[in-house]
């Protein structure tokens, strides 16, 4: 079955207007319906079929009933392996649509009015229905919409004189008005703004169902004038109704009740007033009465608001030490004239402490398999100020094949540590910040500490972590994180081993040691240079000082030379201490949303601040020239991220999704690169997909290290999801992006960014995925091609790598982005 619909003689394909349709087309993957496919493929009665069969081979039913009993025998027609695929075939798949005229007629009226809410009042449908083919039909509606209807003019009646004026100081913001084209989306619109203003200002008990529309067309002008009705309160009184106007109300009191128990008032124990705040416990109030009134937005002696109401809901859920809260409104029959509202808040305490362990099997860019253990104790209310304490010990065992295996090892990953985290609902800061970040944002003081030791067969480190966080929310759907200090220490205790870490550097090292015949003493007995023994490290220390026949300025002795660079860099401990500062915008509603944007940047510096302090005397300066604190160098860089993420509902479980990211950090001062965890790789299952992490770049360089990482990158991918049947979805997808180096050490030029012409080195890579959605992980396995290879020689870049057999095979958990 085919739809076609044309509009005004022209040809519409938006699915919104295909949507008002009863009937649709079976569905399809790129114009080809498979699940038709799929459901045509079983047999329609492969039961009945099956004792067909019997009957046809009176021998064989003989047979079978030897070896089982008669009802076995038929029972075997509704098994898996004679009906159970065709029924498989027959939930995966989808049936034919068959067409109906019902369903057609059902469709006309829809379409009608549909085209009458968007101010085509006078719309006429005709339907052709048409055989293309066996067993194949087009319906063809053919819609003149006429012209459409303007709005000439807006009148109101609002009965209560104070809704009325709440109404005209916001006349302007009406989105009714004169000359705009008459859209029911617009009155609906309208509706909830009214709504929302008038119970934003006190008109506690008026609802969107009180506002009504007489809408009257003017005869062959096609306008229409619109009046809008707002009656008065309608109440009961005994047995009849009466109308009475609407009434502003304040608020008289605010109560807060620390346990539901306390509820209808009774077994109060405790109780406070503190800033105009009542607060009653059940037991010895546990709380300070501050860390309570700044998460009520509720105030006594404000007009009653429904904002309010749900930036308090908000601002206790927030605390993470009570349920989400409920909050009544009660008239407060002390006040004669009746406007005066008690505002009741109750809250559900959570436990004062929670255990919570866990277990997850993990995957990431360096990590093929993982068992992470983890066990939190979550402390809440630690200082009675609604403080939450969080300890986390942590364990992982996994399986890597990017690390030096020499014993083939499976589990050769393993790392330990303990994470302490202490939040407050506010801003902790020396001075008051009322005035620049109020508490209606939602601050929040975050102080974190780390200890963790990585055991590998590799480089061991020891890494600590100290992070001051204040994060706030300006709007719903923006926030902003400011790191004042965080700090990262890391040791490596094996740096002698890097050589059996990094086997890409050795082996070069190895070739130019072999080719120009130097000391035998730096070799073992199969003729390579040692590790454990140092003959790497004595070869290197002396090129670099003129004791091998390898000339300074050479390309050996340059290769030599960045090799050493590079091992100093990975293997010397790294002291960061950087602050920064996160925004981020989205426009997601909800979990469900497929048609929104989310935009973040970050700005980082590290290092100056330190400088300043350790300027002072020489005592600091290390043997490189280079200041120090704690006697080990630190580092200095500014850094700067953009991240940009847009979906595109398609409808019917399509969705198109698009993700760019662009990221520079420059060393200056005591650093002249990057440390190794805050620079960029290319590749892996949330990167560039035709590439393993770390294998690409920088630039056109050809990925010749073990572990390719550099200072700048730019990003870019789009995706095009879609439904294959049931949890199970596809997708096609296109990654580009690259890193280079540069303002840094690196100066050949197959590394570093020269310039746009430097854009010619961007590669690209394709695929497709399918992906199990479990609701609550989604099970992704990706199979990414190399289309653009910017390493490979001229004429050989593009589509040379086409192929099963070079393809990589990315595994991982929910979407890349």
């Amino acid at each position: 079955m085919q739809n076609e619909i044309l509009e005004n003689g022209k040809k519409n394909s938006k699915e919104e207007i295909h949507n008002q349709l009863y009937q649709h087309p079976n569905s399809s993957i790129l114009g080809y319906r498979l699940r038709l496919h799929l459901y045509n493929l079983a047999k329609p009665n492969a039961d009945s079929s099956y004792h067909a069969w019997l009957e046809q081979h009176p021998r064989t039913h003989r047979n079978l009933t030897g070896l089982l009993s008669e009802k076995q025998v038929g029972r075997l027609g509704k098994s898996f392996a004679v009906s159970g695929f065709s029924q498989f075939l027959k939930n995966t798949g989808e049936p034919p649509v068959l067409f109906e005229e019902n369903r057609m007629n059902r469709s006309v009226i829809r379409l009608k009015n549909y085209y009458f809410n968007q101010g085509f009042f006078n719309t006429t449908i005709q339907t052709t229905v048409d055989s293309l083919a066996e067993q194949k039909t087009k319906v063809t509606y053919k819609i003149e919409t006429g012209q459409a209807y303007k709005i000439d003019s807006v009148s109101t009646h609002i009965s209560t004189p104070a809704l009325d004026s709440l109404y005209r100081k916001n006349a302007s913001k009406s989105l009714v008005m004169p000359e705009k084209t008459y859209n029911a989306k617009d009155f609906e619109a309208e509706r909830k703004r009214i709504t929302s203003n008038f119970r934003n200002n006190g008109a506690y008990y008026f609802q969107e169902s009180n506002i009504h529309y007489v809408v009257d067309t003017i005869y062959n002008q096609h306008k229409a004038t619109v009046e809008l009705i707002i009656d008065d309160r309608t109440v009961k009184s005994g047995d009849t109704l009466k109308q009475i106007p609407f009434k502003i109300y304040k608020i008289s009191d605010v109560n807060i009740f620390t346990n539901n128990t306390s509820k209808k008032n009774e077994n109060i124990a405790d109780s406070i007033s503190f800033n105009n705040f009542n607060i009653y416990s059940a037991n010895k109030l546990e709380y300070r009465p501050k860390a309570l009134t700044d998460a009520i937005f509720i105030t006594k002696g404000s007009t009653f608001s429904d904002f309010r109401r749900v930036l308090t809901s908000r601002s206790i859920s927030n605390l993470r030490i009570f349920n989400y809260p409920s909050i009544e409104y009660l008239e407060d029959k002390r006040d004669s004239t009746g406007q005066s509202l008690v505002a009741n808040v109750f809250l559900t305490p959570r436990k004062k402490m929670t255990l919570n362990p866990s277990l997850d099997v993990t995957h990431s860019n360096i990590q093929d398999f993982g068992i992470a253990g983890n066990m939190g104790l979550v402390i809440r209310n630690v200082f009675r100020g609604a403080e939450i304490l969080d300890i986390g010990l942590r364990g992982s065992i996994g399986s890597s094949r990017e690390m030096a295996n020499p014993n083939n090892i499976f589990l050769n990953v393993s790392e330990y540590g303990v994470d302490v985290k202490l939040s407050f609902p506010r801003l902790f800061f020396p001075i008051k910040t009322e005035g620049i970040i109020p508490k209606s944002m939602l601050p929040r003081t975050m102080m974190s500490f780390g200890l963790s030791r990585q055991q590998n067969i590799g480089l061991d480190k020891e890494n600590f972590t100290g992070i001051i966080n204040y994060n706030w929310t300006p709007k719903r759907n923006t926030s902003y994180s400011l790191d004042l200090l965080n700090l990262q220490y890391v040791r490596n205790t094996n740096p002698a081993n890097y050589f059996s870490v990094y086997k890409s550097s050795f082996n070069t090292l190895n070739n130019i040691a072999i080719r120009n015949e130097v000391n035998n003493d730096y070799f073992d007995a199969d003729g390579n240079l040692t590790i454990a023994d140092g003959g790497a490290n004595q070869f290197i220390t002396d090129v670099l000082t003129g004791k091998t026949p390898i000339n300074a300025g050479s390309d050996d002795y340059q290769t030599v030379r960045s090799i050493e660079e590079r091992r100093v860099r990975l293997s010397e401990n790294n002291l960061i201490i950087a602050a920064n500062i996160s925004f981020t915008k989205s426009s997601k509603t909800d979990i469900k949303d497929n048609n929104f944007y989310t935009f973040k940047t970050k700005v980082e510096s590290a290092g100056g601040l330190t400088s300043l302090l350790t300027k002072s005397g020489n005592s600091n300066i290390s043997e490189n020239g280079n200041r120090t604190l704690l006697n080990v160098e630190f580092s200095q860089y500014v850094k700067t991220e953009i991240d940009f993420v847009k979906y595109w509902d398609l409808g019917r479980q399509q969705v198109i999704a698009f993700h760019t990211f662009g990221g520079l950090a420059v060393p200056y001062g005591n650093s002249n690169s990057i440390p190794f965890s805050r620079s960029y790789f290319a590749g892996g299952s949330n990167d560039n997909r035709a590439w393993q992490s770390y294998r690409l770049g920088p630039g056109s360089s050809g990925a010749i290290n073990d572990f390719n990482e550099a200072n700048m990158k730019l990003f870019a991918s789009t995706e095009y999801r879609f439904n294959i049947t049931g949890k199970w979805n596809g997708a096609l997808f296109l990654d580009a992006g690259n890193i280079w180096n540069i303002f840094d050490h690196i100066e050949d030029k197959a590394y570093t960014f020269n310039g746009v012409k430097s854009l010619g080195d961007i590669a690209i890579g394709s695929g497709f995925g399918i992906r199990y959605d479990f609701s609550f992980f989604v099970f992704r396995l990706d199979l990414g091609f190399k289309t653009y290879n910017p390493s490979k020689p001229t004429g050989e870049k593009w589509f040379r790598e086409l192929n099963f057999g070079k393809a990589v095979i990315n595994v991982g958990i929910n979407y890349p982005f």
